[in-house]
């Protein structure tokens, strides 16, 4: 394919990534994790929004389906985004945010935690649930991806065209978890400022979802 054609797929992957639904998934997964764990859920949020819309865009280069069909991605999406929104405030008001504070050859460290107890597992479920809520939020982003491909004047999608697409994603991702990032390292060092900040993210993630389902 032209290397015009592609410029453009990734230009259209930039901006569907700026999409609320997207940056409010990936805030609502890196709130409170460390820079390893941050930067691992947003690389893989990208790699499974890439591969999910592979998959349905070459379903539909062989079934038509409706609009009305198409439309229920976007269902998906604001479900998805609605669902973690409550969940963040169920946690708030349950009190099942907390951190840990203690010092390591000299340097403070602070641990946030989710639940009744602190623990140091090291498990990837987060990053392995991003993966999932980014292949299922890619449905939402077909239609668009469609529109794309037809402007590129593309019969067949291929490998580099998903590719292209994934790495402009990847790219405000990454971008996008730097900044939470920032917020973890600065802002959540209190019990105070931890509520806030997760309930601020879950208000948002409510408003977005119902907004999307209502829109």
């Amino acid at each position: 394919m032209e290397s015009l054609g592609l410029l453009l797929i990734f230009w259209y992957g930039i901006l569907h990534a700026f999409g609320a639904d997207h940056l409010t998934a990936i805030a609502d997964f890196s709130i409170g994790k460390n820079k390893r764990k941050t930067m691992l859920i947003t690389t893989m949020f990208a790699i499974g929004h890439g591969i999910s819309l592979f998959i349905f865009a070459k379903l539909l280069e062989t079934y038509t389906l409706s609009a009305d069909i198409l439309a229920y991605g976007d269902v998906i999406s604001a479900v998805v985004i609605l669902g973690m929104g409550i969940y963040l405030l169920f946690l708030v008001f349950t009190n099942r945010i907390n951190l840990n504070k203690h010092i390591h050859e000299g340097v403070e460290h602070i641990h946030i935690y989710f639940g009744r107890e602190h623990s140091h597992s090291k498990s990837n479920k987060d990053v392995t649930s991003a993966f999932t809520i980014g292949t299922l939020m890619g449905i939402g982003g077909v239609r668009g991806m469609l529109v794309t491909l037809g402007m590129v004047e593309s019969s067949s999608i291929d490998f580099t065209m998903v590719l292209a697409f994934t790495l402009g994603v990847m790219l405000i991702f990454i971008g996008f978890g730097s900044f939470i990032l920032y917020i973890n390292k600065n802002l959540l060092n209190s019990k105070q400022n931890i509520r806030r900040v997760f309930t601020t993210a879950g208000i948002i993630s409510v408003l977005v979802g119902t907004n999307i389902l209502l829109g």
